[in-house]
Formats: structure tokens, C-alpha cells, sequence
């Protein structure tokens, strides 16, 4: 024994030494994965089209329009945060031009509404609100503005990065900065009302507002404009595309790009966002009070989303009192219980656990990484095995109807297809019922299926860009 003690810790020795999965690009910077971790996050729509029932006001409403009786940021922020958000993006100035702010390079904003005396800053407001309650900060500020006389001219684009700067700078740290896609068209630019048009990749100066945005708020992902960290995904209906790969080629254009899917061969990391809201509009509609998502419309966005490697930016239309809706809430609320319920019990935490390849047949790469709950642990094969199985068995026959797995994307994205199976008696496998297509993984892939009761559940990696980095699987 005495001379089999050197030799075990000689093999220990060199299975420490085997190297880490080189990285394949693309991969995520920290900014990027620190906002995909995030997940869910909610947009909040409010101004003046709440009060004038629009969904694109046209620029030529008196602020004083503007008047909420009882608006309450902190009673949006501990809903959300009963719904299990983990931020909040504010429409600071849409279309219309209204700022939530008192800018100090206008006067169409809360300063001249009665609201608050004029005295009062909604941005200020909610961004207190979300620090009180652990959430992260948001800002959307409109690129078009339907009320400025000087819009379409160089002179709105100076006024456009002083107002983005205010936001910036006055606010605390944001997590996320988005700029719409809406541009140019009919206005009331200080009554001119005509129509005005701008080339939206050249005229707003993206490449300048990103360099503002990277000095005042590192760790802030952009959404839209000609220099984004993050995607959108192609449409406003809450879902991702079965395949979406977390790149596209070149710098994202959705005009050239396939935005729903993401594209193998894409060399920029450009993970896809999911847009959408609890009611049919963005912002509030008394006629919509009783068209609110159901519960299992909202079910099926998460699973669209979140569990399609994407993250999920859903809005909430705070209503004219300055409230979310009691309705809104309770649903969003009911949402979070059930996604809860169907994700209490993991079941393959205390599974044996197998694989037909481990890196270099090294501890740190075996396939009980997968379920140690570090997310920084992953199991993974030798270089130029781009195929593989693990292998999960229970002591006893379990009901399973759902999947949970997770890429360590830190090393790229690098799963096509794969196959998932369950045994009853151990010895014969059969594929799990879904329509889903079992292609990309990513940050996050959640698979619903027809519950099975069995003995095991296999994963079988078809194919793979580079060797498989798995650090997370869950079954339910």
C-alpha cells in the first residue's frame, strides 16, 4: 500500500493537469453574460399615451395632460419582484417625445405637468424604488421624438445624446439601455406636422452613443441602434426560435440577419432578447382590462423564451392611476406560483450519473458536474469528440415531464443536436414525447414532454461545433 500511495497521487496529479476546452468562438463578454444570467426582467410602458389611450402619441399633447392621482413605483417593484423579475426598463421618452424626467434641454416633460407640484422625476422614482428592493435599473429613451421642432436635423441629434447622458449619469448603475427601432415618419415637430425621414443607422450617431454609454455605465448591454450586445428576437409574441444560436454574422442587422434563430456560423455574439406584453397593447387600454394574457399564454412565453436561450423582457401598461392594474398583477403573480410549482422538485441531484467520454478522464470534467450545482463546474469529452451520452439512473422509478439543460458559455455555444430518452426498466430506451426540436442548448434549454415514469433518463449529444461543455442539468 505503501508504494500504491505515490502512484495515486502521481495520477492525480496529472488528471489536474488536463487543460480546459479551448473557447470557440464567438463567446459572451462579462457584460453579456451577467445579463443573460438575469433571465427575466420586466418593461414598464407609461407617459402620455396612458392618459390619451394611444399606442404612438403624436407629439402635439399638453404635458399637463400628464396627472397621475396615485402612482406608486414601489408598488410596481414589489410586484415584479413577487414575480420573480430581476429588473426593470423603464420608457423614459417614447415616440411622442414626453420626458419622465425634468431634462434640463426641455420643457415637454413631468416638470410641466401637475404631477408632483412639477417638482416630481418618475425616473428618479422608480430607480430609488428598485435599489430598495434588490432589482436592477433599465432606460429606453426613444430615438424618434414626434415633438421636436429640430428632429431629421443635426440639431436633435445633440439634444438626443444630452438627454441620453441625463439618463446616464444622474440615475445610478443600469443594467440594460435600449434604443427602439421605430424611426422617422409623421409628427408634430413643433407644429410643422409633416412627415420627416432619416437614415437610422447614420443619423443618430450610434457608434458615438455606444462609446457614451461604455464610459458612463460599463456594465450596461445595449438593445437596438448599429452597436448592440443583444438581439431582438425577430418578433413582439414571446417566443425564440427552437434552433437559436447566440450569434449572427457580422455586427446584427435584422434586415440581413436571422434574428429568431441566431446562425451557426455567426461570428459576433449577439444573444436574442424576447419583447413582449401581459396585454395586447404596451401601454395601458381600459378596453383591455379583460384581454390580459392567461395564465397558461404566459406559461408558454416562459418556457418560448427563457427556455430557448433567450431572456424574457415582459411589459407591464401601468394604468392612469399610476398602478399596476390589480388584474395585471395577481396574473403575473399566479404565473410566478406555477412556473415555481413545476420546478420544486429536481430529481436528478441524487442520480447516478455516467458518461461514455470524460475529458482526459479528469474529476473536474466528470459528468457529476452537471448536477453540483456550480455553475462554474461542467462536464466535458476530449477534444474532437463531438458526440456523447450521459447517463442518469434513480434508485427508484420517478415521474419526469420536464428537462433542464445548460452550456457553459463562457467556452461558446457548441451544441446542434442532441436526444433525450428515458428507460422504464433500465435497459430499454425510448424518446421523450415533445414537439420541441432538440437542436441548440446555449445559456438556457427547458424541455417540456409527456410525463414518463422511469428508471433513467439518457442525453444523447449527436452533434456538436466542439466538444460538449455541459455544467447543468435538471429534470423535474
Amino acid at each position: 500500500m505503501k508504494h500504491l500511495f505515490p502512484l495515486l497521487l502521481l495520477l492525480a496529479g496529472a488528471c489536474s493537469r488536463v487543460e480546459a476546452p479551448a473557447p470557440v468562438g464567438p463567446v459572451p463578454d462579462a457584460r453579456q453574460l451577467a445579463w443573460q444570467r438575469l433571465e427575466t426582467y420586466a418593461f414598464v410602458h407609461y407617459g402620455l399615451n396612458t392618459f390619451n389611450d394611444m399606442e404612438w402619441g403624436y407629439g402635439n399633447t399638453p404635458a399637463s395632460t400628464f396627472d397621475p392621482a396615485a402612482l406608486d413605483c414601489d408598488q410596481w417593484v414589489r410586484t415584479l419582484k413577487a414575480a420573480g423579475m430581476k429588473g426593470v426598463m423603464l420608457t423614459a421618452k417614447h415616440h411622442d417625445g414626453f420626458c419622465l424626467w425634468p431634462s434640463a434641454y426641455t420643457d415637454y416633460s413631468v416638470k410641466s405637468s401637475p404631477w408632483r407640484d412639477g417638482k416630481g422625476d418618475l425616473v428618479r422614482e422608480l430607480s430609488d424604488a428598485c435599489r430598495r428592493h434588490g432589482l436592477r435599473f433599465g432606460i429606453y429613451l426613444s430615438p424618434w421624438d414626434r415633438h421636436h421642432a429640430e428632429y431629421g436635423r443635426e440639431a436633435y441629434v445633440e439634444y438626443f445624446h444630452n438627454q441620453m447622458r441625463e439618463l446616464l449619469t444622474n440615475y445610478g448603475p443600469l443594467f440594460e439601455y435600449w434604443f427602439d427601432g421605430a424611426n422617422g415618419g409623421d409628427g408634430w415637430y413643433g407644429g410643422a406636422d409633416e412627415r420627416r425621414s432619416i437614415d437610422a443607422r447614420s443619423y443618430y450617431r450610434y457608434e458615438e452613443a455606444r462609446e457614451t454609454i461604455r464610459s458612463l455605465q460599463p456594465e450596461a448591454v445595449i438593445f437596438g441602434g448599429t452597436c448592440a450586445d443583444i438581439r431582438w428576437i425577430g418578433n413582439e409574441e414571446g417566443w425564440a426560435g427552437q434552433t437559436n444560436w447566440s450569434f449572427v454574422k457580422g455586427a446584427g442587422d435584422q434586415n440581413v440577419n436571422d434574428f429568431t434563430h441566431g446562425e451557426r456560423d455567426g461570428d459576433h455574439w449577439l444573444p436574442g432578447e424576447v419583447d413582449v406584453s401581459i396585454r395586447p397593447g404596451w401601454f395601458y387600454h381600459p378596453r383591455e382590462d379583460t384581454q390580459l394574457k392567461s395564465l397558461s399564454q404566459l406559461v408558454d412565453i416562459y418556457y418560448q423564451s427563457v427556455g430557448r436561450n433567450a431572456n424574457l423582457l415582459l411589459n407591464f401598461p401601468v394604468d392612469r392611476s399610476g398602478r399596476i392594474a390589480a388584474a395585471d398583477s395577481a396574473r403575473i403573480v399566479a404565473w410566478r406560483q406555477t412556473l415555481d410549482a413545476e420546478f420544486a422538485h429536481e430529481l436528478l441531484a441524487g442520480a447516478d450519473v455516467e458518461a461514455d467520454n470524460v475529458r482526459g478522464g479528469a474529476r473536474r470534467f466528470a459528468p457529476g458536474r452537471t448536477t453540483d450545482g456550480n455553475w462554474e463546474s461542467y462536464w466535458a469529452t476530449d477534444d474532437g469528440v463531438t458526440e456523447g451520452v450521459l447517463t442518469f439512473r434513480f434508485e427508484a422509478p420517478q415521474h419526469v415531464n420536464r428537462l433542464l439543460l445548460q452550456e457553459y458559455i463562457p467556452l461558446g455555444q457548441r451544441v446542434a443536436r442532441f436526444a433525450v430518452e428515458w428507460s422504464g426498466d433500465g435497459r430499454e430506451w425510448h424518446p421523450v414525447e415533445t414537439d420541441e426540436e432538440l437542436t441548440t442548448i446555449g445559456y438556457k434549454r427547458i424541455l417540456r414532454f409527456d410525463k414518463v415514469k422511469t428508471n433513467g433518463i439518457r442525453i444523447v449529444f449527436n452533434s456538436a461545433r466542439a466538444c460538449p461543455c455541459i455544467n447543468n442539468i435538471a429534470a423535474y
